[in-house]
């Protein structure tokens, strides 16, 4: 784990410079799905990451060895449909989900610990707590569900009034986020549900991160605003700075010291930013798909790797480890 004076040091060169341009040449680029993955996500801490594929299944990866840990083959009859991928934040459990099921495995043993099928509406977006003990699943019909697998305890959150797109969990498992077609972003405490801070979007809201700090949440819409949120107070701390009338969010991830904001997108861009300004600091491209026409990519999941490198995990089916420019 990169220590918080190291990241601090080295992002904090960024900014005396400003914006560190852009870079289309990865470091280093590892095969993690043959020519499409489906859905990915990196660990915290940049030791993992679990990557689907329509045809091969379900892949785990330590990242430090590049060498898969485990292959979990299809999940549903015959062919893998898994879009949403989430790791704990302790690298304990992994949920994973296609439209209908979901399902809990532990990254100790490989082994599933549960599977369950939704009937009534479409799962969106899936998130897992530290050891298992939470998972918040997102669907289209405006619900979200927290689910305790261990106690079998289950609690709805019904304050969203559309589809709701994006989730995520507290490592703990104690608070939520979520956001939606209806203008919202709701931070939530899933011991009794109730609201804790409300933010508000001028169209629907289609990314939700939390800092795994509890300092920070990030949502983002379909237009205009991407913003950062102080958790504490439910202030707006700053809306990302970019020139383009608007800019899709697919992943996001809080740097250590919390100060800067790395993000992904559905069109290769992978971006830094200063968490208090919302100013742009560094630009990267992910490898595109393979014959994909235009040529593009969707980024899955970020991380940061150490004080000189992120990592990017996209639907090329590529690892990637971009340089940050101390420039």
């Amino acid at each position: 784990m990169v220590s918080k004076f190291s990241l601090v040091l080295l992002l904090s060169s960024l900014l005396l410079v400003g914006c560190g341009g852009s870079s289309d040449t990865p470091a280093e680029s590892v095969r993690h799905a043959d020519d499409v993955a489906d859905a990915a996500n990196i660990s915290a801490d940049a030791g993992l990451s679990v990557v689907s594929n329509i045809s091969s299944g379900i892949v785990v990866w330590d990242l430090n060895t590049n060498k898969q840990k485990y292959a979990w083959g299809l999940q549903g009859d015959g062919i893998n449909l898994v879009t949403n991928i989430h790791i704990a934040f302790d690298n304990s459990y992994v949920v994973t989900s296609d439209r209908e099921t979901f399902t809990l495995w532990n990254l100790t043993d490989g082994e599933p610990e549960g599977f369950w099928r939704i009937d009534e509406a479409s799962i969106r977006d899936v998130a897992v707590s530290n050891s298992g003990r939470g998972i918040l699943v997102a669907r289209s019909n405006g619900k979200v569900m927290f689910f305790e697998p261990k106690t079998g305890r289950r609690l709805e959150f019904l304050g969203h009034q559309e589809k709701v797109n994006s989730v995520d969990i507290s490592p703990n498992g104690f608070y939520a986020l979520t956001g939606g077609n209806d203008y919202l972003a709701y931070l939530w405490d899933t011991r009794t549900g109730q609201v804790i801070h409300k933010f508000n979007h001028s169209s629907r809201v289609t990314k939700v991160v939390l800092d795994d700090q509890g300092r920070y949440a990030f949502t983002a819409d379909s237009k205009r605003d991407a913003k950062i949120w102080d958790l504490v107070t439910g202030k707006e701390v700053s809306n990302l700075q970019y020139l383009s009338r608007q800019r899709i969010f697919t992943t996001a991830a809080f740097s250590e010291d919390g100060q800067y904001l790395l993000t992904g997108s559905p069109a290769k861009r992978v971006n830094l930013w200063n968490v208090g300004s919302g100013e742009e600091l560094n630009e990267w491209r992910v490898s595109p798909r393979v014959a994909s026409q235009p040529p593009t990519a969707v980024v899955y999941s970020v991380a940061f790797a150490n004080e000189n490198e992120i990592l990017t995990e996209s639907s090329s089916g590529l690892l990637e480890k971009w340089k940050i420019d101390k420039k």
